[in-house]
């Protein structure tokens, strides 16, 4: 009975060194990647900017015999100032949240919010420092500064608030990255002044 029961526990410690042994490897990988070379932390950045949707909302749409596709020339650089919205009916507003046909503007009880310029020109992120660009993601705040306005919906910034630093950084670093397009992007519309 002792021989089992010394046996049980030196197959358990064993089985505890081989795991810790497996995670120690892992982790030590996983530290490696996260610190890897500028090109590669932007192609993550990309990589991450495509899972996250990002060109759904923050991508002025083309339309072709395929339904709306990105517009290369503007992507990502939020709602085109220049398109107006539609008169909405307020009444909709009670039980329904509109998009514009690019996805590009919302209108909801909060009133209409417009996605915004995430290229690297300056009305877009182009001006931004990494912690102002994290701060918003984690915090919902507008441009990432302090006393300042909560980002409006449908900005999932709530669920992206649980990325790692790591992928804020390497999204960050991406969006650093992209073509500028000089677009500035309207300012969000209280309720009742929606038309």
């Amino acid at each position: 009975m002792k021989k089992s029961l010394y046996s049980m526990l030196a197959l358990t410690a064993l089985t505890t060194i081989l795991i810790t042994g497996c995670n120690v490897e892992t982790e030590k990988k996983e530290t490696k990647k996260a610190g890897s070379t500028p090109e590669e932390l932007v192609k993550r950045g990309e990589y991450l900017v495509t899972i996250a949707g990002c060109d759904d909302c923050h991508s002025p749409k083309v339309f072709g015999p395929n339904g709306p596709s990105i517009d290369p020339e503007l992507r990502l650089s939020g709602h085109p100032e220049k398109v107006a919205l539609d008169p909405v009916d307020k009444n909709s507003l009670k039980s329904w949240v509109l998009f514009n046909s690019h996805n590009t503007a919302t209108v909801g009880p909060w009133g209409a919010s417009f996605a915004a310029n995430l290229t690297s020109d300056p009305t877009g992120i182009g001006t931004w420092t990494e912690e102002q660009f994290i701060k918003a993601l984690r915090e919902g705040k507008f441009k990432g500064l302090d006393n300042t306005r909560q980002l409006l919906p449908p900005m999932p910034w709530p669920s992206y608030s649980k990325m790692t630093d790591d992928d804020l950084k390497a999204i960050f670093a991406y969006l650093r990255t992209t073509k500028p397009v000089k677009n500035s992007v309207p300012a969000p519309i209280a309720p009742p002044n929606l038309k």
